[in-house]
Parts: structure tokens; sequence; C-alpha cells
């Protein structure tokens, strides 16, 4: 029997291509889609060629994509990057494959767009404003009032994005963060006691949807944010009671079916909040780090499951309970570092019981930018433990033995 066959559009996302084909083993055989205008896929073009079947689509048209030997016969397609979602889109539907359709595709990429259908649909009324200067901000501010969260109209992992308390600071963060369209949306309030006081206030959901059935995966738990709205970590299983946890799913799907998700996978942000939860955003891919927590918790490959609603098929459901209390630890620099001087201890810490691998990514001189968001971090602590208890140890013994100095700006 002739495996089916799934193209994957490349680019920096949720899924290395060494995971993506480790999930597609005995399922699909895998065609990588590259584009070499984005830099990952330059960067990773040969090793990817060495391992699976690439085409080269730099400079083509959807209709010239589709026209490709390579991509004749597809049974499926799919992205892992925030950035080809909307290509994605328009290639499934000029197929007929199984994906987000274009329009949906739209509006889990653009912020605002996102805002507007669900105050349509009546899941969530959230002042915001798009903001292309200084002119649009300043009107954006009457509306929106202080405080409020300026950030990129469309874009990932908190990039260039802050809390902003006065109009000054609204403005100076503005020009800092170049060109470009943003919005200016009022801040959620979330209420720390529902997830923990040790725990962040929002969640994320992890769902997959087939044929129109959403099937909730998981819940992923936050640690706190670092400044501005950085996020430090994840575990799962998360902390919520299932008051909680029902609340949660309910917002979830409800914002699923405004947004007119009818295929694929999904990773929606979630404020925990005095009354309702509210929806932070809903993204149209695979989470950041979450694939990896699932599977080490539950068992579960999101990725294959990804792979299968790429089929239209469903991808089932995690087995009842967890094996462990998986996390993710970022080691996240403080907003004022522009340099790493130095980092040591990894060795150290990898000697301690339930840290299972520390990842460094910044070498000491190595430029360092909060604006980046939450990829600023330095690198990655992954462990496991008992309880949340016991994940709450570990990630203060991690920080605790993990020396690191930096070159900070000078204050104004």
């Amino acid at each position: 029997m002739i495996p089916p066959r799934i193209a994957v559009v490349l680019d920096f996302g949720a899924a290395t291509p060494l995971s993506v084909l480790a999930a597609a083993r005995g399922l699909a055989t895998v065609i990588f889609l590259c584009d070499h205008e984005s830099p990952y896929v330059r960067g990773v073009a040969a090793e990817v060629g060495a391992l699976a079947a690439t085409c080269d689509i730099t400079g083509l048209s959807d209709d010239q994509i589709l026209a490709l030997a390579e991509c004749a016969a597809l049974d499926g397609i799919v992205t892992f990057s925030e950035q080809q979602i909307v290509r994605t889109a328009r290639l499934a539907a000029r197929r007929g494959l199984a994906f987000h359709d274009p329009d949906t595709a739209r509006a889990l990429t653009d912020k605002f767009t996102q805002r507007r259908r669900l105050a349509e649909a009546g899941v969530q009324e959230t002042r915001c404003r798009i903001v292309r200067g200084p002119a649009d901000l300043h009107a954006a501010l009457d509306e929106i009032g202080l405080p409020a969260v300026l950030k990129p109209r469309r874009g990932a992992g908190s990039a260039r994005t802050c809390r902003v308390d006065t109009r000054t600071e609204a403005a100076t963060r503005l020009h800092e963060f170049g060109d470009g369209e943003f919005v200016l949306e009022e801040v959620l309030t979330g209420q720390a006691a529902i997830a923990g006081a040790d725990w962040a206030d929002y969640v994320s959901v992890e769902s997959v949807t087939s044929h129109g059935r959403i099937q909730h995966i998981e819940i992923t738990g936050k640690f706190p944010l670092a400044e501005p709205l950085r996020e430090t970590g994840y575990v799962v299983p998360s902390t919520l009671g299932d008051a909680a946890r029902e609340a949660v799913l309910g917002v979830t799907t409800r914002a699923l079916h405004a947004l007119g998700v009818t295929h694929g996978v999904t990773h929606t942000e979630v404020k925990l909040g005095a009354g309702q939860p509210t929806i932070i955003e809903v993204n149209g891919r695979v989470g950041g780090y979450v694939a990896d927590l699932i599977r080490r918790a539950r068992g579960f490959d999101l990725i294959r499951a990804a792979l299968l609603a790429a089929l239209g098929r469903s991808g089932g459901a995690p087995e009842g309970g967890y094996r462990r209390h998986a996390f993710q630890l970022f080691i996240t620099p403080p907003m004022a570092a522009v340099s790493l001087r130095s980092l040591t201890g990894t060795e150290e810490l990898l000697a301690y019981r339930g840290i299972q691998a520390v990842e460094v990514f910044t070498s000491p001189g190595d430029r360092i930018d909060w604006r980046d968001g939450t990829l600023a971090y330095l690198g990655i602590v992954h462990g496991a433990g008992t309880d949340h208890k016991e994940v709450l140890r570990l990630a203060e013994l991690s920080l605790r033995t993990l020396r690191i100095s930096y070159e900070l700006a000078n204050p104004l």
C-alpha cells in the first residue's frame, strides 16, 4: 500500500524537521516545501535534504507551487510555523485539503481581525485598535485608555510586545519597535489564585480539530511572566481544578467555533479571570515546545496528531492520567541585559535528579534584546517531577545553580 503524501511548509516553528519525520513514521511520506527567502530554511535546507524529500518553492506563486511534480498527488498539507499559516491555507484550499480555510487563517494570524470576529460572535468584547504610527497611537489611547498592551498586529512569541502605563511610555515603545502595524488593546485582568500563587494567571489549550470536531488535548500551565510580557516556561499538567478546567475549555471551544476552525491544530492562550476566563489569542498551529511536554507527560504525540488532521483524520486523545509532571524553564535574562558575559553551572545542574536536559543557545558576547520576546531567552531547562511542588523546587534549584552575568544597558 502506498503511504499518503503530506507536504509540510517549512519555516521556524513548533516542530523541527526531525520531529516531523519521527511523527510521520509509518503514517505518511513527508515532502518539505522550502522557501529559501526564510533564514531558517536556508540554515537547515542541506540537513533536511539529506533526510527527506524537499521541494524548492522560492519565488513561486501558489499555482506554480501546486504545478510542481512533487505536489502533484498530495493527500495533506500542514505547517508548524506562524509565518506560513496563510500560505498553507491558500494551498490547501486550492487542492481541497484539510487545513484552516483562508478566511480562518487570516483571523488566526491577525490579532485585530481575531478580536473583531470574537466580538461579533458574542464570545468576548476586547477593546482593540490598529496603530500604524504616532497619530494612530494617540487616537487609540483615547479609546482604549491606560494601562494597555502594545503588540504587532501579526507576530508570535511576545516579540515587540509590552504593557504600557503612560502615553510617554507608549510612544517610546512604538518608536523602539520600528515599522509595521501594531494593535493597542486593553489589559486583560487575571486572578493568580486560580492557578496558584506560584504560577501564571493564564494557561494555553492545545486542541486538534477534524471535520469540525474539536478534541482538546491538554491544558498547559505556565510559570509567571517576566517583564514586560515574556513567557518563562510551561508545565504539564496544569494546576487547574475541575471547575476552572471546564470554564477554560468552554471559552476555547466557543472561540474556535467563532473563528471557523474546522481542521487543524490550535494553541489558545486563556487568561484566568475572576469571572469568566478570557481569550488572550488563538494561534492556528502547534504551540511552541508544548508537543515535547505532552509527549513526556502523557506519551501523546501532538505532532503526529497534526499530521493526522492534515489527512482529514482524528488524532485520537491521550490516555487518562500522567506519567510525570513535565516542565520547561526558560533561562530568561532581565530587560536591562544587552549581552551575555558568562553562563556556568549547567553540568552541576544536570547532576540533580529530575533535570533531564539543559539547552544553552547563547554564547558569551552574544547580543540580547528583550524586544525579541520569549525567544530572548538564553536556553531551556527540561525536567520532570512527581507533582507540582517538586516542579517548583526543581525550577528554583535551576535558577540558583546556574550562574549568569550580563552586560547591562546604561541607565537613562
